[in-house]
């Protein structure tokens, strides 16, 4: 508690402090620009207002789309690395787990996700979007800390931002093509934009086509047990038929096919194991598509209205082996899986004066879910068809007052409503919630380059409802309070950007990872979702930019946190069983990253460096032991890209996991698959490990 009081005086004592006294005054323009040999400026849209990064009171990490070429990131989930403080892990293409600050962590996807992803500004209720490819993507933001206010429920832990490129007025496109072993990385991918009419109407299509072997065999079955191919398709078309109008019409379609739960059997968390021993290659296919409309309205001189309706779909099927091991017991076939949402929303960003300005708006979404599949029994012949259907409905409205009460302070104050209706097919009992998420900022602006804040918000998740037999028919939705203090700064000669954050978690009605309980029927146990408990966040980040010289860049970002179950009262309440620990599921105490990158003059070409390191934390594998918890090891990756830059053209070499590490991200242990009865010879420890070192070319073609 001592650290609460500490961030808790920290926004009393912030809004005490003089401004008259200050050296510099804040209006002055010194943004940093573009040129060789300075920091280049980054404009974000994490208050639904795009302003500059070193300018917005919360802390954002902004990846670009070169970062993500460079480093390889095929898939948005691969982000993680570049982003301190945030962690996904995926143990199939259709599920992702995923946390901010400790914060949203669970292992099953019918449980709503504690982070909120967004495409285009856009909310994508289910996890399995985080394993999207990154085509023609001009940065992706990560909001860290509750961002309830303006984003919506769900974002207790943060939010992720996928922001795509945007049509340009002049021609211009660029090929790339991927080639890497030693399984057969291979991609290519094509962009072209331009105006179609001149001043009026522009447009932009990307098309892209990835796939690769893995690094793991079936030994069993044959074939490749965890590959990966992806299709992927979008365009979008910007009219602007006025003045202080503009309407942007997007589409997309995403293929992605890749393995679903294909674990290996292991000895323990230190056994590194790649290949499985399976009775079928567990492999699943998902299709997503989608269509969105966005308009932009001037009302007056002081008004900006946006719009936008939304229509995504996916649908998913699956099959493969149900007990993850060589004995041919229990099979999943014809698994599919559908979701269809359609999404509006409408806001009115308006200012009144040069010192007062609102943000307000409503917001509405639906989603309909369907499950299906075919457990059989391979010994007995027994065959179980399973099925699930589901409705969520959201609906809120939302506003914030970002008052400037000095050239140097500004106060920002938000509130949403939430509402939620959630049905599933299967459960005793319907789930709703009204939720309000409050949010209040200070910052205060030392000079045009360096400014601190202090917030104070809370956010909040939606819970859901349990089948037959639960002894919990609803678990209800969790929810944080965060406290938060944090730094920008930008030095004088725009060679340095430094910013860091502390914060603090007090997190109620955890919802962490399912569980067995006690069935009401009397006999048996029965698979839940519920509440565990309390949880405490606390830590503190560093992000760093460095232009040392013209050719010379150093930049990272760090996190220190640390999470822990407080009470798992709740947990023991529901199950009868005690947590085996007070840490959560896969969260690290700790993870960084750092780019080192050198670009060498050769005449009119360039030659471009960049080293990346990557480190890790141990963190907490899966478990149903009330006595032990397995622990995954810290783990150091390392990247290398040299890139020869040639007018139009781009050659480059590069490697990921250059030293070929092995890690685990995500190990269930014996516990689980014992808990459901199977017999001892099916019971084992399972993982999936990360990619073992992968060295490759690249060659792109822009115009």
């Amino acid at each position: 508690m001592r650290i609460r009081k500490i961030l808790l005086g920290s926004v009393a004592s912030l809004a005490l402090l003089p401004t008259a006294a200050l050296a510099e005054t804040a209006s002055a323009d010194t943004a940093a620009t573009d040129t060789g040999d300075t920091v280049q400026e980054i404009v974000v849209t994490a208050r639904k207002r795009e302003e500059k990064l070193q300018e917005v009171p919360i802390a954002v990490t902004a990846v670009s789309g070169e970062t993500l070429e460079r480093q390889q990131v095929i898939t948005v989930k691969d982000v993680a690395a570049f982003a301190p403080g945030l962690t996904i892990n995926s143990d199939a293409v259709g599920r992702a787990f995923v946390s901010i600050r400790g914060i949203g962590t669970t292992l099953i996807d019918t449980v709503q996700p504690g982070v909120g992803i967004f495409i285009d500004g856009i909310y994508q209720p289910n996890t399995s979007y985080l394993n999207s490819p990154t085509l023609d993507v001009a940065q992706i933001e990560v909001l860290r800390g509750p961002q309830g206010t303006l984003f919506g429920n769900n974002t207790l832990g943060g939010a992720i931002n996928v922001i795509s490129r945007a049509p340009t007025d002049e021609l211009t496109g660029k090929i790339t093509a991927d080639y890497a072993g030693p399984d057969n990385y291979r991609s290519l991918s094509g962009v072209v934009s331009g105006a179609l009419v001149e001043g009026k109407l522009r447009g932009r299509l990307a098309a892209s086509y990835h796939a690769h072997d893995g690094f793991s065999e079936n030994t069993l079955a044959g074939g490749d047990a965890r590959p990966l191919e992806q299709h992927s398709l979008n365009g979008s078309l910007i009219w602007d038929p006025a003045d202080g109008a503009q309407i942007t019409l997007g589409a997309y379609y995403d293929q992605v096919q890749g393995s679903q739960t294909a674990y290996s059997s292991l000895s323990g968390p230190t056994d590194y194991v790649q290949d499985t021993a399976l009775n079928v290659n567990s492999l699943a296919t998902y299709d997503y598509w989608g269509a969105n409309l966005k308009g932009v309205f001037d009302l007056g001189e002081r008004t900006q209205m946006t719009a936008i309706a939304a229509y995504d779909d996916k649908k998913g099927r699956a099959s493969g082996d149900g007990d993850y091991g060589p004995i041919d017991f229990l099979r999943t076939t014809d698994g599919r899986n559908s979701m269809k949402t359609v999404t509006g929303e409408l806001r009115f960003d308006t200012h009144w004066s040069d010192r007062v300005s609102t943000l307000v708006g409503v917001f509405a979404q639906s989603s309909e879910s369907k499950n299906s599949g075919v457990n059989t029994i391979v010994p007995f012949g027994i065959s179980a068809p399973t099925s699930e259907s589901s409705e969520l409905s959201s609906a809120a409205v939302f506003g914030t007052v970002f008052w400037r009460m000095t050239d140097t302070l500004e106060l920002a104050a938000g509130l949403r409503y939430d509402h939620q209706e959630l049905s599933v097919s299967s459960a005793v009992a319907d789930y709703d919630a009204s939720e309000l998420q409050p949010r209040v900022t200070l910052s205060q602006k030392w000079s045009p380059r360096n400014m601190t804040y202090a917030s104070v918000s809370r956010g909040f998740r939606g819970g859901g409802a349990n089948g037959p037999g639960a002894p919990n028919p609803i678990y209800q939705g969790d929810s944080v309070w965060s406290y938060e203090v944090g730094n920008k700064f930008t030095s004088a000669d725009h060679k340095l950007i430094l910013n860091v954050a502390a914060y603090y978690n007090d997190y109620s009605d955890y919802i962490g990872q399912n569980s067995l309980a006690p069935c009401t029927c009397g006999v048996g146990f029965v698979a839940i979702n519920l509440n565990s408990g309390d949880v405490e966040s606390y830590g503190a980040e560093l992000e760093a930019t460095w232009k040392a010289t013209e050719r010379f860049t150093l930049q990272g970002g760090a996190t220190w946190n640390h999470t822990r179950i407080t009470d798992g009262s709740q947990y023991e309440a529901t199950t009868g069983m005690a947590l085996a620990s007070d840490r959560i599921l896969f969260q690290p105490d700790w993870n960084f990253f750092t780019t080192a990158s050198y670009v060498l003059p050769l005449g009119s070409d360039d030659l471009r460096f960049d080293g990346t390191l990557i480190g890790k934390g141990d963190r907490m594998g899966s478990t149903l032991s009330p006595t032990f918890q397995p622990e995954m090891e810290k783990y150091f990756l390392v990247n290398a890209n040299v890139t020869w830059t040639h007018d139009d053209w781009t050659l480059g070499l590069f490697a990921t996991n250059l030293f070929d590490e092995k890690y685990y991200e995500t190990y269930l242990d014996q516990s689980l698959l014992a808990a459901t009865g199977l017999p001892a010879p099916l019971v084992r420890n399972l993982g999936i490990a990360g990619d073992g070192r992968r060295v490759g070319v690249r060659l792109k073609y822009a115009f």
